[in-house]
């Protein structure tokens, strides 16, 4: 079942129950991807639904940090909740040790010796971990293999 179609049926689902809070973030989400749809001019393919997931994912926890910073726990609970809606919608998120067994893999593959090979290794790592990893966890994993 495609992303859409899925969004759809859980919008249908958040109706019935009254779940205003699911409801609005499944709505969301249906027009994240309807305007990405839209902009590319043809459907979406798994990884471009999951770009726009992540895209989606990306802005709630930058929201997060900011309202945190700014005193606002209130929103911030709020925009977890959100999160958390989202956060179904993604396939499984990579433990640590399996980013470090990627980024170990990737460092040996690029011939990577110092920091200055980041990009590299970033390269072959993030095609890797698309959608399935925060991409702040994976630089901060490469930093630390290619600094040691």
């Amino acid at each position: 079942m495609s992303l859409l179609a899925q969004v759809q049926e859980d919008m249908k689902t958040a109706m019935k129950a009254k779940d205003k809070q699911t409801l609005g973030v499944v709505r969301q989400i249906k027009s994240a991807v309807m305007n990405e749809q839209i902009n590319l001019g043809h459907d979406l393919t798994e990884e471009e639904e999951l770009s726009v997931l992540s895209r989606e994912v990306k802005q709630r926890k930058e929201s997060i940090a900011e309202f945190k910073e700014g005193g606002r726990d209130d929103l911030a609970e709020a925009t977890q909740a959100e999160l958390d809606v989202l956060a179904k919608y993604l396939p499984a998120q990579l433990s640590e040790e399996e980013i470090k067994q990627i980024v170990a893999a990737a460092i040996e593959k690029a011939g990577a010796t110092s920091p200055k090979d980041m990009g590299k290794v970033m390269g072959i790592v993030s095609a890797q971990t698309k959608g399935r990893a925060d991409g702040k966890v994976v630089a901060d994993t490469v930093k630390k293999a290619l600094a040691n």
